[in-house]
């Protein structure tokens, strides 16, 4: 199945349950932006999964490359959206990412964050079946990446933050777009 640009349209699986009511690992929530209360454990799975992958990295910039390879393998007509040169890219992927995963643990600053980085992407076409890709592409990079390490309540926290930060950015674009504009 394919949406309006022709993207795949994919759901998350939610297996484990961790995960539920307006944030979780299978619905991209693109209704409200409220903060987002990751119980402590899975915050920290995510938190602890993300060191793990950074430091089997050869440096930041070969983990963002991996991201962008992934993402861009996910789906080569995504590539189209991006102006910027792919290193600069890769770059901006690993801080956004880390930004969002270093606040997980505090909702108000992770909120912020994310609006924050919803602000930067007002002139991307953000959809849900992007925002889908992105976090499959990222997720399975990461099952790759950590093997057993990715647990499946690491998975689902992985899923639930990245349909978080991925509807936010619809909600911001929608809701303060037209205000923006001069």
């Amino acid at each position: 199945e394919e949406d309006e640009d022709g993207d795949p349209v994919v759901q998350g699986s939610g297996e484990v349950g961790v995960t539920s009511g307006t944030y979780n690992a299978n619905v991209v929530n693109d209704q409200v932006f409220e903060e987002l209360c990751l119980p402590p454990n899975v915050a920290e799975e995510v938190q602890a999964i993300w060191r793990v992958f950074l430091t089997s990295a050869e440096n930041k910039e070969a983990a963002g490359e991996a991201i962008y390879a992934a993402l861009f393998d996910a789906a080569p007509s995504l590539q189209s959206l991006f102006k910027t040169p792919r290193a600069v890219m890769a770059m901006r992927l690993m801080n956004g990412l880390s930004s969002v995963v270093a606040a997980l643990t505090d909702p108000k600053e992770l909120k912020m964050v994310v609006e924050t980085l919803g602000f930067l992407h007002l002139d991307l076409e953000v959809t849900v079946s992007r925002v889908i890709i992105f976090r499959d592409a990222i997720v399975d990079l990461l099952m790759v990446e950590m093997g057993e390490r990715m647990t499946p309540m690491a998975k689902e926290g992985w899923n639930c933050f990245l349909n978080y930060v991925g509807g936010a950015y619809i909600y911001v674009r929608v809701k303060f777009a037209e205000r923006l504009k001069l």
